[in-house]
């Protein structure tokens, strides 16, 4: 294979490990409602969400679950594809270990797409990666596009666009849970064009609720090489068990509790000026 369609392949698919958060879900019929039908402010959902994902960060302190990765490309010099079965361990706050449990099709692709995402996500998930790519309104600005009911509730739906230019943020969409205040689908493409020669990347990821948390479900990417060819990667998340969990009332408790605390302080500095 050309060395330059090689790096285009795996720049195209290693793009994805900043989006990998998705389990199937079958999506529900949809009715968009107006903008009037919102329910809260956009800023006053935005908060909302910030604020549970935190708390539901706070109480997960463990899952195990089973991914299965599939990639096909096709195109010049010739079509090939490939599967990766893996088992994947979640240990709070930011260890996760993965076992292979079964490879076949394009040593290539797995080798250098599949390892190297699995790889990737070990490295991103350090403290600092994980705010300077949060979904939040430090790294994005959100602007609410619309309301929609489904069987499972109402959803807003939010323009995402990244405040810098970087490769592993992205600009979009973002469907968000009116109830729990947690991304349930995202559909976008990177912030900045990860390489040369990627000529476009459009993503899709979908996010399933167990037990009390939400957690990535399906994850779509394909990309367009520029020099011929189309890269299409899925990720399946599958079989999650929670192993280890703080009950979510007690942490959204001790949140409350703690702003509580702070204004009755605020109250009484402000009460002790002249």
């Amino acid at each position: 294979m050309h060395f330059q369609t090689r790096i285009g392949i795996v720049l195209a698919l290693f793009c994805c490990l900043l989006y990998v958060r998705a389990v199937a879900q079958v999506q529900p019929e949809r009715s968009a409602v107006s903008l009037d039908k919102a329910l809260l402010p956009p800023e006053q959902v935005v908060k909302n969400l910030e604020e549970r994902n935190a708390q539901r960060a706070a109480a997960l302190d463990g899952f195990v679950g089973t991914r299965v990765y599939r990639m096909q490309y096709h195109g010049l010099p010739s079509d090939r594809e490939a599967e990766m079965v893996v088992n994947a361990t979640y240990h709070a706050p930011n260890v996760k270990q993965f076992s292979i449990v079964s490879e076949k099709g394009s040593k290539f692709i797995i080798d250098h797409v599949f390892k190297k995402l699995l790889e990737g996500e070990q490295e991103a998930a350090n403290e600092e990666n994980r705010r300077r790519t949060a979904l939040s309104r430090e790294n994005y600005d959100f602007s609410l596009a619309g309301y929609e009911e489904s069987a499972d509730g109402g959803r807003y739906i939010f323009n995402l666009a990244p405040k810098t230019k970087n490769k592993f943020l992205y600009r979009g969409k973002v469907w968000v849970d009116a109830r729990d205040f947690a991304v349930v689908r995202i559909e976008g493409e990177p912030g900045k064009n990860p390489s040369f020669w990627i000529k476009k990347t459009e993503i899709a990821h979908k996010y399933v609720k167990v037990n009390d948390f939400w957690l990535p479900a399906e994850n779509h990417t394909e990309s367009l090489i520029r020099l011929g060819g189309r890269a299409i990667l899925s990720i399946k998340y599958e079989d999650y068990r929670i192993t280890s969990a703080t009950p979510l009332a007690e942490v959204e408790n001790a949140d409350d509790d703690a702003k509580t605390s702070d204004r009755q302080r605020g109250g009484k500095v402000l009460s002790a000026v002249p």
